[in-house]
């Protein structure tokens, strides 16, 4: 069967790939950013004709994705699956695709072009490299690798040493990672590499760094998935992503200069974003995030599987109702209820097949953002965050149960673990990790109490 690419395509797009010129940066294009940001450039381009935003893409790390997109042309098609039959749209925003770990300098070299307005990242919690608590790790050994002269090859570098080359139009850069107030944090980050390197100008003090929340469940692809793209395009897509048919995105509206017209094609524009980030963070991602812990304890290969279970589910549940819908001021227009509901209907979608261990991945970044919030409000407010206290206690069991652990920081957890003799020495062993929990959680006797019991009751 014919690769996909411009001489292959199923259907003549509605923009002609080849007429769009890079004005956007994207650092992190995993099969997240090809399913959410990039179709949301795509159909804004569709809906204005504006050719100016095409999507140069930055592999960090492998350079899988560029091998996978440069034989096509840089299209690729996202498989939606929703309750009916599967769809598939072909995208052709990504022109081009540059590997970090190959040419970082042509990284820098792309950011500081005038004619790119925005940068856009997806580099999960841990690409930020900050501290506990929040500030930038200086003791980072990429961070000060990077602080030697190299060419960067941490995204703070790459955008601190791009913004002090540039000239012209100043530069939006804005955060799509599942963190509080992202845009001003990495703001906070790219300021503190700029006045460790040495790194000044009129760049820095005229970029924006709006705030954002974005939304759309994307599972890992398989070869299944690559199999039924084939079926439904008529050509071989080794880029295919999957996606449900939910799409949001709200960002703040504080742009550097121009912009794509994002809000075109469906995205909010709002003057604060703060509300929607606070409900997806402690409702969607912290629910998620319990369910990929207390199914893989139970041997549930996806969410879909877990969901169904109707202890989890229960669980899931009072999570959101009883710890976390108090400790939200909802923004303009969303039922907290409602929106609960449609999170579990979202992750009982049979069709999605997202995996327990995808999602249970990193977990000592996530839980302070996801979970910690919620528990430190409850406790505050007099109450005993017990289902809250239920997920935190799932990641401990599965971090001293889980072989070959993936996350950041996998070997101080798993040392921690294996020296606990039984439930109460591993909460205490992991609650003594001071990257993932805050000294009056630790402290807590309420907070530890419920640990105990947890953790007690999921390891009989």
């Amino acid at each position: 069967m014919n690769r996909l690419s411009l001489t292959n395509l199923p259907t003549k797009p509605a923009v002609e790939p080849g007429g769009l010129s890079v004005g956007i940066v994207h650092l992190g294009i995993g099969a997240f950013h090809r399913a959410h940001q990039a179709v949301f450039t795509e159909r804004a381009a569709q809906l204005t004709g504006d050719s100016r935003w095409g999507i140069s893409g930055v592999t960090q790390r492998s350079a899988a994705v560029r091998d996978q997109l440069a034989p096509q042309d840089g299209l690729y098609s996202v498989l939606t699956r929703g309750g009916g039959a599967a769809s598939i749209e072909v995208i052709g925003s990504v022109r081009e695709v540059l590997a970090a770990s190959e040419d970082p300098a042509a990284v820098v070299q792309r950011i500081a072009d005038p004619r790119v307005g925005v940068v856009t990242l997806t580099v999960t919690e841990k690409g930020y490299r900050a501290r506990s608590g929040g500030g930038l790790d200086l003791t980072d050994p990429e961070i000060q690798a990077d602080l030697t002269g190299r060419p960067p090859r941490t995204v703070v570098g790459q955008l601190a040493a791009g913004l002090a080359r540039r000239s012209g139009a100043p530069l939006t850069v804005l955060s799509c990672d599942n963190l509080v107030a992202n845009g001003p944090y990495l703001a906070r980050l790219v300021r503190e590499y700029a006045e460790a390197a040495g790194l000044a100008g009129e760049q820095f003090e005229a970029a924006a760094f709006p705030a954002s929340m974005v939304d759309r469940i994307v599972p890992a692809t398989t070869d299944a998935d690559r199999d039924e793209a084939a079926r439904l395009l008529g050509v071989r897509d080794e880029a295919v992503v999957v996606a449900e048919p939910f799409i949001q995105w709200v960002i703040e509206d504080a742009f550097a200069a121009e912009q794509p017209a994002w809000d075109a094609a469906g995205a909010v524009l709002t003057a604060d974003v703060a509300p929607w980030e606070q409900a997806k963070l402690r409702m969607l991602n912290a629910t998620h995030s319990m369910l990929a812990y207390l199914g893989a304890l139970r041997g549930y290969e996806t969410i879909a599987e877990a969901v169904r279970d109707e202890d989890l589910a229960t669980a899931a549940t009072e999570l959101m109702r009883v710890d976390v819908v108090p400790t939200l001021t909802p923004p303009d227009g969303l039922d907290l209820t409602a929106y609960g509901e449609s999170v579990l209907e979202r992750f009982a979608n049979p069709a999605l097949k997202h995996r327990t261990a995808q999602v249970a991945m990193d977990g000592s970044v996530k839980l302070p953002v996801r979970l910690l919030g919620t528990v430190q409000d409850r406790l505050a407010a007099g109450a005993e965050p017990y289902a809250a206290a239920l997920a935190v206690a799932a990641w401990m069991v599965y971090v001293s149960r889980t072989a070959g652990l993936d996350d950041p920081q996998a070997a101080r957890l798993q040392s921690a673990a294996a020296s606990a003799g039984g439930p109460a020495a591993l909460v205490d062993a992991l609650l003594a990790v001071d990257t993932v929990f805050a000294p009056n959680l630790r402290e807590n006797k309420t907070f530890r109490s419920l640990l105990v019991d947890h953790v007690t009751a999921l390891t009989r």
